[in-house]
């Protein structure tokens, strides 16, 4: 595997992160609390080793420009620009949910994820979108 192996397993990754955040919310709303937990600290270790897969094929490529000048360059930027803002302001709620589960802190969990989850699946969505439209189109 080399660096440009990296961005299909980027895709995969937020695709199996967003799958997993589905999964997690039906299990939470089933009442299956100890499966929500699992399936949850995955979508966080998926998503974890997405940044990390991410970090390192941007250190090594740099940025990679969006090469269509027709119709679609503006809805790629419609879907980046809040995509990049989103990740980079959901990390530090994500910590703090996660933090108030394991801490038994359930009512401000709920208030958090709230929010986050669906941000979270945004991010993981629109990943696999701007995935597509970079490198597939």
């Amino acid at each position: 595997m080399n660096a440009t192996d990296l961005p299909a397993l980027n895709a995969l990754l937020n695709f199996t992160s967003g799958v997993l955040l589905f999964l997690g919310y039906r299990k939470v709303k089933s009442g299956d609390h100890d499966g929500h937990r699992k399936i949850m600290l995955a979508a966080l270790t998926v998503s974890a080793l997405f940044l990390i897969s991410y970090l390192i094929y941007h250190a090594e490529v740099g940025s990679v420009p969006y090469p269509h000048y027709d119709w679609t360059r503006p809805v790629y930027f419609l879907i980046l620009i809040p995509h990049v803002i989103l990740a980079g302001v959901m990390v530090p709620f994500i910590i703090a949910a996660v933090y108030l589960a394991l801490r038994g802190s359930f009512d401000r969990h709920k208030k958090i994820v709230r929010w986050v989850w669906p941000v979270w699946m945004f991010v993981s969505i629109s990943g696999v979108i701007i995935y597509l439209m970079l490198y597939q189109l």
